[in-house]
């Protein structure tokens, strides 16, 4: 059975969101990770995440592996879903992996918790 069709715990999914924003907006996702961590939360495979942006899976590769230097276009029919927009953004020190934010996600208190 493929993972990603089976039902998300929704706090977790919704902890995950909360830190990849958070951590978009520090500066602390290199452009590759934050791309890794948007096609996560979307929950899809590479190549269906580049045919959903109108991309190629190799530019979307590279981008995730931080080797492409994609242009502005390219970058906002990425993050266009995300409601992010291209701009600048402070550099942080303490720089997180995609992989980093799962353990972030999962270190926050439950969204009812925090409110």
């Amino acid at each position: 059975m493929d993972k990603r069709r089976t039902r998300a715990d929704a706090d977790f999914e919704r902890q995950y969101r909360d830190a990849f924003y958070e951590a978009v907006s520090s500066g602390r996702l290199s452009i590759g990770q934050a791309v890794a961590a948007m096609r996560r939360i979307s929950r899809l495979t590479q190549p269906e995440f580049a045919r959903h942006r109108g991309l190629s899976v190799q530019i979307l590769r590279r981008i995730e592996a931080d080797k492409a230097n994609p242009t502005l276009d390219t970058l906002e029919k990425i993050a266009g879903i995300f409601g992010l927009q291209v701009g600048f953004v402070p550099k942080q020190g303490d720089a997180l992996s995609a992989r980093d934010l799962v353990q972030v996600a999962k270190d926050r208190p439950k969204h009812d918790e925090a409110d």
